[in-house]
């Protein structure tokens, strides 16, 4: 029969959850801590316990100097002593001998037993830390233990406590000590009082869990979800595509009588999910997302502007309150789920805006005698909606065509003036020697002060000081602490990367000039 202390041992072991070894670790650490304690020795000293399981017997192991005469026990050891560890021991070696102390049972069951307890605490702690930090982003259940205005304490696997703050709970829901609760782990930290886990219900990606667990085909990759939007406890859009073809992605997602977006509806308190299909052509995805909105068109305009990618979704006038949603719900949502600016306009507010395009841009002046039969129908048709009259489909039908030719002409105008743009830069780029671009602007002939005035104006380099100046000369001279000295020594530098651009040129001439064989002859000038 096991004795008490194998049996105790084996309770700790089922009790705490935690491994054999690590139990095993923390209590011959102890052992040493409680021998160290009774003796007084040393930290520098090399202590070992070992302990026998099945016997429940400690003994320690001690590093020792040998001599011929004991005086200090705790770190001496005679050399017949030694020699019986080590028959090739040496006076003033130092050799690891038994030293375990007479009542050493009593006295570390004295004073091990709260060494024994923290290293217990820190083994579970740490293995609660590396369990949930493997768990971090999916979805776990746990049991209410605490409610209170600061939001929920929740009972989890391996005797872990985790928090779910208010700002992480869905709006309205109401939970009660004893109940279960699914949440995502968002975030785990390690703290001397052990994991932080904070759990969440309003992240995105629990969605996104969530419909992994109830799709069988997002699980294995057939469905892929491309993006979600969500005001949590309200609305939340997905889009999802397939990545083979023949799959439906949206009825996938839905099931048989919606049975499977239902079910994460229920879970979600009751928000409102609205799947719809990626499409790669951003037009026809942002048409999509404004659904369940009819749209007429969708014009993607200032891609390269610094505000960033924006669209102009024009909706039937009856679909306007429809499109924008509850507060702008709907129109919010779609942006966030697109990734677009998305600016929601009437199909009448729309023609006004493509009238005044047409008699306000002179770029447009072909298309303003082509459509100007057109234009007077349309002034006409705003004129008498203006009086209240209405308007027959046909007369919506030739709005939404005029404003779809002024805008489609507007974006092609923009779209030619960017590749101008563009090719006019690298025009300028190419005026400029390669080398320039890798020499810091601290590096170059400039006076100390003129460069650390373009470094923190954002010129890193003095290819990038020479560009600028080259499309526009005025913007550098903006500068503070740029005067005219300043732009004499900018300007001279310059002049300079032109001279020597000149050079590089000249060279490049020169070898296209001579016959293969007898380029290695050639001499490049040299100033």
């Amino acid at each position: 029969m096991k004795n008490e202390f194998t049996l105790a041992f084996n309770e700790v072991l089922e009790d705490k959850g935690l491994p054999r070894d690590i139990i095993l670790e923390a209590l011959e650490s102890a052992m040493v801590s409680a021998y160290r304690r009774s003796v007084n020795a040393s930290t520098e000293q090399h202590i070992e316990a070992k302990v026998d399981i099945e016997t429940g017997k400690v003994t320690i192991f001690a590093q020792k100097e040998v001599v011929e005469t004991v005086e200090n026990p705790v770190t001496e050891v005679s050399l017949e002593a030694a020699r019986a560890v080590e028959p090739e021991a040496q006076l003033g070696d130092l050799v690891v001998v038994e030293s375990t102390p007479g009542d050493f049972g009593r006295v570390a069951a004295q004073t091990a037993r709260q060494v024994i307890q923290q290293r217990i605490r820190d083994a579970e702690r740490k293995a609660q830390v590396n369990y949930y930090e493997k768990q971090l982003g999916e979805i776990v259940s746990g049991i209410v233990q605490a409610v209170g205005a600061a939001g929920l304490t929740i009972g989890l696997e391996m005797k872990a406590e985790a928090s779910m703050p208010r700002k992480e709970m869905i709006a309205g829901e109401r939970f009660h000590i004893h109940d279960r609760v699914r949440a995502l782990v968002a975030e785990v930290k390690d703290s001397q009082r052990g994991p932080q886990i904070i759990l969440s219900r309003t992240h995105r990606d629990f969605l996104r869990r969530l419909l992994e667990n109830e799709v069988p085909e997002i699980f294995h990759g057939i469905v892929e979800i491309r993006s979600i939007a969500r005001e949590p406890g309200d609305r939340a859009k997905v889009a999802v595509s397939a990545t083979q073809q023949g799959i439906d992605p949206v009825g996938a997602c839905v099931g048989i009588r919606g049975v499977r977006i239902q079910a994460i509806v229920k879970e979600l308190h009751d928000e409102k999910i609205d799947v719809i299909e990626w499409n790669p052509d951003p037009a026809i995805f942002i048409a999509k997302a404004i659904s369940p909105a009819r749209v007429s068109g969708v014009y993607l305009t200032d891609q390269r502007s610094s505000s960033g990618k924006t669209a102009t979704v024009v909706v039937p006038e009856d679909q306007l309150s429809l499109a924008i949603g509850r507060v702008g719900q709907n129109a919010r949502l779609a942006a966030k789920l697109t990734g677009w600016r998305i600016d929601i306009k009437s199909l009448p507010e729309a023609a006004v805006d493509a009238l005044n395009k047409l008699k306000n841009d002179a770029s447009l002046s072909l298309l303003r005698e082509s459509e100007k039969e057109s234009a007077t129908k349309i002034e006409e048709m705003l004129a008498k909606k203006a009086d209240g009259r209405p308007l027959n489909p046909e007369e919506y039908d030739q709005m939404a065509r005029f404003v779809d030719r002024v805008e489609r002409k507007v974006i092609a105008k923009t779209e030619q003036q960017h590749k101008e743009e563009e090719e006019k830069l690298a025009a300028i780029r190419n005026s400029i020697p390669a080398t320039a671009f890798e020499t810091s602007i601290l590096d170059g002939s400039l006076p100390e002060h003129v460069a650390y005035t373009l470094q923190e104006a954002g010129y890193f380099s003095i290819g990038d000081m020479a560009l600028q100046f080259k499309q526009n000369p005025d913007v550098i001279k903006q500068l503070h602490g740029i005067g005219e000295k300043a732009m004499e020594s900018i300007t001279l530098v310059i002049a300079e990367l032109d001279k020597k651009m000149a050079a590089e040129q000249a060279v490049v001439e020169i070898v296209a000039e001579t016959p293969v064989e007898s380029v290695e002859e050639v001499e490049v000038p040299v100033e």
